[in-house]
């Protein structure tokens, strides 16, 4: 019997602890609270923001070298017809 007693007990005690430790919350409260919510959508908005403007930057700086590179084929081309005119 005492046996017994022993073996209820043991199985009791882990939904004890569990009451008393979690004081009712499931385990991943922190992340679905609202608040922890809207800090990370906004440091993912922050990142993202930042991400896209380095890419419009990177991509200012690639048209602005092929502006330039038009530029001085179009000067040779200008170049090349004004030699054909002379002859």
């Amino acid at each position: 019997m005492l046996a017994a007693a022993r073996i209820s007990v043991a199985r009791r005690l882990p939904t004890v602890f569990v009451a008393r430790y979690t004081d009712g919350r499931v385990e991943g409260t922190v992340a679905q609270s609202k608040g922890f919510s809207k800090k990370e959508k906004a440091h993912e908005d922050e990142y993202i923001r930042r991400h896209e403007t380095e890419l419009l930057q990177k991509m200012k700086k690639q048209i602005e070298a092929r502006k330039k590179e038009l530029e001085e084929l179009q000067a040779q081309a200008n170049e090349l017809s004004s030699s054909y005119k002379k002859e």
